[in-house]
């Protein structure tokens, strides 16, 4: 088995700040909450990270939580994100209402309990304890945050899905930063750079990689966008737009200008800086010193605001993917991923290895070491 780079995922400081909120957080549910909201580890369903909305949706809702409850669930969301971050879910969360507003007309009155702030799902996986490895998530429409904690020592975050509808409401606009930056990118570029990195014309309807919970060699985005039959790609527009971790497509980091280079990392650090500072300047510190050979920035769709676009960020382990392509470029998803350990892939596989191997410390310190016959 290959050995993960831990220390680019270590964050003990986080996840102690995390785990003692959760236990909080537990010791104010009753019985059926926690049975509720509390899963094992190998659930399938700990690998459905899909934001849209469910009539199935796992884990407990925030209409089921008390006051002092919610409470806690945004200390632990707090924990979770920087303070970038945790604004960004913010709004995004109080957009639902906006869109009640926009959507009471077309789909009535019942639009209130479809589109609304409380419908946001908590849940944990595993045993959230000392030097044990565990998860949560937190996941609604547009909000999905996934955790994966190994040996209270080990930190993932990804996938780490963000988006808005409508993109930008009144003085609601969370993810302006990261639309904004790429169009500045993209409008600095010189013609030989725009056309290495405009791979097509249309835009996805959703992610090149959709919501698979592992990223594939290759992946091709849907046709159309689930729940969203209106705008559609061709074969074609699949095949231009289609992702290779092997064969990345636009524009090379290096092949841009120093200032062109700067505005390349600042983009990618707004989606690495949604993260705690503990864990987000290793992730960043980590592609800095791969440097700008190993990133390519490619772009879909119109080059102006108010058309459907998208672009992605592609380094030797991460992707970044934005897509703005509903409702002519007024309906955001955007998104990191981390190709090796989404969902704490390697760090666990590597973990139950050793643990096969040597025995967990929380079985061995009950266990004597040569018992007395």
């Amino acid at each position: 088995m290959t050995t993960t780079l831990p220390n680019c995922y270590e964050a003990p400081d986080t996840i102690r700040r995390m785990l003692v909120t959760t236990w909080a957080l537990f010791n104010s549910m009753d019985s059926t909450q926690r049975a509720e909201c509390s899963f094992p580890m190998d659930d399938p369903g700990r690998v459905d990270w899909d934001f849209i909305p469910k009539p199935d949706r796992q884990g407990i809702p925030l209409w089921r939580l008390s006051s002092h409850q919610r409470t806690l669930v945004h200390s632990l969301l707090a924990a979770g994100l920087s303070e970038q971050g945790y604004t960004q879910a913010l709004q995004i969360m109080a957009m639902e209402n906006i869109l009640r507003e926009h959507e009471t007309e077309m789909l009535g009155i019942v639009t209130g309990d479809f589109r609304s702030s409380d419908q946001y799902f908590l849940s944990f996986y595993g045993r959230p304890g000392f030097e044990d490895t565990w998860g949560w998530r937190f996941l609604g429409h547009h909000v999905s945050l996934s955790y994966t904690i190994v040996e209270q020592r080990w930190l993932t975050v990804t996938p780490c899905n963000l988006g808005a509808q409508p993109a930008r409401a009144g003085v609601l606009a969370p993810l302006a930063s990261e639309e904004d930056q790429a169009f500045a990118l993209l409008r600095s570029m010189t013609a030989v750079q725009r056309d290495e990195a405009v791979i097509h014309t249309v835009a996805p309807a959703d992610y090149t990689t959709r919501q698979v919970p592992s990223i594939g060699k290759v992946e091709y985005p849907d046709f159309v966008d689930l729940g969203i039959p209106w705008y559609q790609i061709t074969e074609e527009d699949r095949e231009a737009l289609k992702f290779s971790k092997d064969e990345p497509r636009g524009v090379c980091g290096s092949n841009l200008s120093t200032e062109q280079g700067d505005a390349l990392i600042a983009l990618l650090g707004s989606y690495l800086g949604r993260a705690p500072d503990e864990l987000a300047r290793k992730q960043l510190a980590r592609v800095e010193h791969e440097g700008l050979d190993n990133l390519w920035f490619c772009w879909a769709g119109g080059q102006e605001q108010g058309t459907p676009h998208y672009y992605r960020i592609q380094g030797s382990h991460l992707l970044i993917e934005f897509d703005n392509a509903i409702d002519n470029g007024n309906h955001i998803h955007s998104v990191w991923r981390d190709y090796r350990n989404d969902l704490g892939h390697d760090l666990l596989a590597d973990h139950y290895e050793r643990e096969r191997t040597t025995g967990h410390h929380l079985v061995t310190r009950l266990r004597s070491t040569v018992p007395d016959e």
